[in-house]
């Protein structure tokens, strides 16, 4: 099952495409800011019954020419992958006849330093193809722990939090992009919603979650359109999901519906809260009845 988590380390670059250029900067790479992009279809499959998907695929025009961008959000070291990646970047080039970039997003350290692996494809005595991917971790985003920074460049600091999720700094990052978030104008709040609701899949089930939701209920409680209050519910309802099956306990589809049919981020805070030292579900909900606020 693809996570929240997973989704928010791709799905910026299509909220943003020249964060790619910011970001590669960090990585010692010039790209030209894009002057237009064309989001295309992730598609890769072959006539064949073999479904083949990049998470991410935008055509990227700048002043110096075009080039595709695959952006692959990566959890873990996976063996296969490497050869998937050289199968999506040779599709994407003969099927667009544009050159491509990989740029893999890693919020792990040591997944980062194996997705920066070069890999040469082919015998020892001749190289065909070798994969070198752009890889972006949390040792090569910076923390934003300014207001100020975080204003300038609010997409950046959505994937500094991401990739430092797990970092001392998280905390600072969170604080920060939560008054840069607030300082926008009442017009820009389907754009403060997309990106409350990228940080929170982001930070995906970590401590700094919780504390991103504290934020969202006390510093931007002027965000409170139906919109915003069913995304943040949606979100609370993939993490409870996440943690339970972390912690091995048991969901049924009943249980299941349940969850996702709630419609209130207070009530599915209070679960995600008992979740934490749960063995049943049953225990989840303990306090539902107290709540008497569960019907989604």
């Amino acid at each position: 099952m693809v996570s929240s988590s997973h989704e928010a380390l791709h799905r910026i670059f299509q909220q943003d495409p020249g964060l790619f250029a910011r970001a590669a900067r960090h990585l010692g790479v010039a790209f030209p800011p894009p002057v237009s992009t064309v989001e295309l279809s992730t598609d890769l499959t072959e006539t064949q019954p073999l479904e083949r998907r990049v998470d991410t695929l935008l055509q990227m025009d700048t002043e110096d020419g075009s080039f595709l961008l695959a952006v692959e959000s990566q959890g873990r070291p996976a063996p296969d992958k490497p050869a998937s990646w050289a199968y999506y970047l040779s599709y994407a080039y003969a099927n667009y006849r544009i050159p491509p970039v990989l740029l893999v997003v890693c919020a792990d350290r040591g997944t980062a330093e194996w997705a920066a692996r070069q890999v040469d494809i082919g015998p020892r005595q001749w190289c065909s193809l070798s994969l070198r991917p752009l890889v972006l971790g949390p040792d090569d985003v910076p923390v934003i722990d300014s207001p100020d920074d975080a204003a300038r460049d609010i997409p950046l600091t959505v994937l500094s939090a991401a990739l430092h999720r797990r970092d001392p700094g998280a905390d600072a990052i969170l604080n920060a992009l939560a008054k840069a978030l607030k300082g926008l104008s009442a017009d820009d709040e389907n754009t403060a919603t997309t990106f409350i609701e990228l940080t929170e899949q982001g930070l995906g089930a970590t401590q700094a979650a919780e504390l991103w939701r504290h934020l969202m209920a006390v510093d931007l409680s002027f965000f409170q359109s139906q919109t915003a209050q069913q995304l943040r519910a949606e979100g609370r309802a993939k993490d409870l999901l996440l943690l339970l099956g972390h912690r091995g306990v048991e969901v049924s589809e009943e249980d299941r519906e349940r969850i996702v049919g709630c419609g209130d981020p207070d009530v599915l805070g209070l679960w995600f809260s008992n979740a934490l030292t749960a063995t049943s579900t049953a225990e989840v909900f303990a306090s539902e009845g107290e709540s008497g606020a569960d019907a989604g």
